[in-house]
């Protein structure tokens, strides 16, 4: 039988941002290890995108060792602490088991966070190579990507936006499902290392591609993240208590607005909705529940079945006290004195399937209100421009699509101008999460350590 973590109580955890789940114990470590069957032909790798050998590193915990286990994940990733918390396993590793099809899959995301948070990466010896490499965002990409050119020798620079380092698992994921300290310990890992770090830097405004490039950094891979938030178009969207879930996350995750003495307080309100279905929506809710709203809806125009968040997250929302009001289509928000006093929504069914295999939403002309003070909107996010524009003006004109994004290079992630590379949010290939990030980092990395050695 599948091991499960022992959860913060329900009750207790609307009011802390303490890690919901905790580790699993050394006990429950071998039970779920033993379930492996180490298939021949083992899906779980081809399932991971970074193609962690999952039956080597379960095969060391069975055989109570756990050093082996952590230098078997760490040969691929480096951040298996943070990957075992966040990943999507049920539709990467885990969606692929074999002990799936018929019953539970193996819990290879615990196995895996258990590992990580017990274990420690192991210096190795850095032949220097004179070569220098400036990367453009400290997220998952970003750091995969410093770890592993650093690994071959090269200079490696990191260069944040913000006033700390970790981008959207630190900014957009709440301490409760990635507690800080993990991520510290990750990030100063790559500092051991010899990785530079540097914050309060905004490529495009504080220094431009040219300059990076004048400066000595043979190459150059983006990974800025996709931070532009995609809003409703609708009545009211510009009214007082109106926040993009980047916005409001970024907030209570980074700036502790939630706390007395912030700089930048957040009033709770009674009442609060956020739009959407991801996790990103999932995260907004729970998170305002945790800084004192009385009540917090997750209103979604399709059905349950269609939610696109992890279902340990809906479930998790759900035992918070979210509401989740399914089949509404915002169509306005209604004002009091230039404040949100309200939401009128359009009811929706379900009509034929669109291009995602999902049935679309489809306006019944049937309309209903919601009394709420605070809209939050989680739909999703686009590339900023800041790079491109500032690029333009030194002559290194990018290919982009339709929607800004970076064109790239599947395999290599190289841009249309050479020694540039571009990965995770700002040029996506696949969903958009943590690991797929990495495997952006890990791609680029490979692909100009060639380039370099040429």
């Amino acid at each position: 039988m599948r091991q499960r973590p022992h959860e913060q109580d329900k009750n207790e955890r609307r009011r802390n941002f303490l890690p919901v789940e905790e580790n699993f114990t050394a006990e429950q470590v071998k039970e779920e290890a033993s379930r492996c069957l180490h298939c021949k032909n083992p899906r779980c790798v081809q399932g991971c995108p970074v193609n962690i050998n999952i039956p080597e590193f379960i095969k060391a915990l069975k055989e109570d060792d756990l050093e082996k286990a952590g230098d078997i994940i760490r040969e691929t990733s480096m951040l298996p602490s943070v990957c075992g918390r966040v990943c999507p396993q049920e539709r990467q590793c885990e969606g692929n088991c074999i002990l799936g099809i018929k019953g539970e899959s193996v819990a290879i995301g615990a196995l895996e966070r258990y590992v990580g948070d017990n274990t420690e990466a192991k210096s190795t010896e850095i032949v220097p190579s004179g070569k220098k490499v400036a990367i453009v965002g400290s997220g998952c990409a970003g750091i995969t990507a410093a770890c592993d050119l650093r690994k071959a020798g090269h200079e490696v620079t990191v260069f944040e936006a913000l006033h700390e380092f970790g981008g959207v698992l630190r900014y957009g994921i709440p301490p409760f499902r990635l507690p800080r300290t993990v991520l510290d310990r990750e990030i100063k890992a790559l500092k051991d290392m010899g990785v530079k770090f540097e914050k309060n830097v905004i490529v495009g405004k504080s220094v431009t591609l040219k300059q990076l490039k004048e400066d000595g950094y043979d190459a150059i891979f983006i990974c800025s993240g996709a931070g532009l938030p995609k809003m409703m178009h609708i009545p009211g969207e510009n009214l007082n208590g109106v926040f993009s879930a980047n916005e409001f996350l970024t907030r209570v995750n980074l700036m502790h607005a939630n706390e007395d003495n912030s700089a930048t307080t957040l009033k709770p309100g009674e009442s609060g909705a956020v739009f959407g279905g991801g996790n990103v929506a999932m995260d907004a809710a729970r998170t305002a529940v945790r800084v004192g709203f009385k009540k917090v809806y997750i209103v979604y125009r399709r059905t349950e079945a269609e939610l696109p968040a992890r279902l340990e997250e809906i479930r998790h929302a759900k035992e918070e006290g979210v509401i989740f009001q399914f089949l509404h289509a915002p169509s306005e928000i209604l004002e009091k004195d230039g404040y949100v006093a309200g939401m009128k929504f359009e009811i929706m069914e379900l009509g034929e399937s669109d291009e995602s295999g999902r049935r679309k939403p489809v306006g019944t002309g049937r309309y209903t209100e919601l009394d709420i003070d605070t809209v939050i909107v989680a739909l999703g996010t686009g590339p900023n421009p800041i790079i491109q524009k500032s690029a333009h003006l030194d002559g290194l004109d990018f290919e982009t699509d339709k929607k800004g994004y970076f064109v790239v290079n599947e395999e290599t992630r190289e841009t249309s101008i050479p020694t540039i590379y571009a990965g995770g949010d700002v040029a996506p290939i696949g969903e958009s999460n943590a690991i797929n990030a990495m495997g952006a980092g890990k791609k680029a990395a490979k692909a100009i350590n060639e380039y370099l050695l040429k």
